[in-house]
């Protein structure tokens, strides 16, 4: 069942200065036809507004931006947002762009899990914007999935169950090895439904990398839940896979939507920037 399909759009519809092509029914578009290296109107900023609020993750390619350009996109969807967390790893002068960098002394990489960034921020960012300008040979896809789709494919009894409930998105969970110790880390309750404010739609608001427990029902029924939930959110149904090409752009809703970086190119590099754009309290 497509369970989408009374919200989809079909590619390219109403667009006069960008070219929109969907990646798949549910989740997902390429963007071509702007040069991002350079500055543009702000006719081809609601376009790119738009693109984003229907497709929730949008892809562009070819586009060798500098942090100035970088900066001037993430202000076509809002203020910069500065989370607490990415503090070991900004870059000198320009405070909301966060380095992305693995190799073959990486342990890690950001974003292993399914999550949304930083949902455990007071107020989460809205919107990521990663730009990658080296990529393994083969390898380092970032998979996106819609969590308006998750929602909608939920039976009635069980969104009744979940409405009106909040879960704790902890930090620590994510970052609590990798950053100085004495560096305190965010740990905020948030609705397990939220309403995106722009399209007035429910999504799951849970995830893998930050929620910790449900509040107000026992330790084992949460444990149980956001079992299912997280197993949940992860159906291909919901997903899109985007294959990083050098100098491409992510840019994606973190209110509607989880994401998951695939480290399967260990010992090769994946390198590049990312900006994140202030969100509002979730509700």
């Amino acid at each position: 069942m497509d369970v989408a399909a009374e919200h989809r759009v079909e590619a390219g519809t109403g667009y006069r200065l960008i070219t929109v092509e969907k990646l798949n029914p549910t989740i997902g578009a390429y963007v071509s036809g702007v040069d991002l290296t350079q500055p543009f109107g702000e006719d081809v900023a609601d376009e790119l507004r738009r693109a984003l609020a229907e497709n929730l993750a949008i892809f562009l390619r070819d586009q060798p931006i500098d942090f100035a350009a970088h900066r001037r996109l993430a202000a076509v969807f809002g203020e910069a947002h500065v989370a607490p967390s990415t503090k070991p790893w900004r870059v000198p002068g320009f405070d909301e762009i966060t380095r992305m960098h693995a190799d073959e002394n990486s342990t890690y990489v950001a974003g292993e899990d399914w999550h949304s960034d930083m949902s455990a921020d007071p107020e989460p960012p809205m919107g990521s914007l990663l730009y990658l300008h080296t990529i393994p040979p083969l390898g380092g896809d970032t998979v996106f999935a819609s969590m308006y789709a998750a929602w909608d494919a939920l039976s009635d009894r069980m969104k009744a169950q979940l409405e009106g409930l909040s879960a704790v998105h902890d930090a620590v969970k994510a970052f609590g090895g990798l950053v100085p110790k004495d560096q305190e880390l965010p740990c905020t309750s948030h609705p397990v439904v939220r309403i995106h404010p722009v399209t007035g739609r429910k999504a799951l608001y849970v995830n893998r990398g930050y929620t910790t427990r449900i509040e107000g029902i026992s330790e084992r029924e949460s444990e149980a839940l956001l079992s299912f939930l997280f197993d949940h959110v992860q159906s291909p149904m919901f997903q899109c896979r985007f294959t990083w090409s050098p100098h491409a752009i992510a840019i994606w809703d973190n209110r509607c939507g989880q994401h998951m970086a695939i480290w399967d190119y260990f010992p090769q590099v994946r390198s590049g920037y990312r900006i994140q754009v202030k969100g509002e309290k979730p509700v």
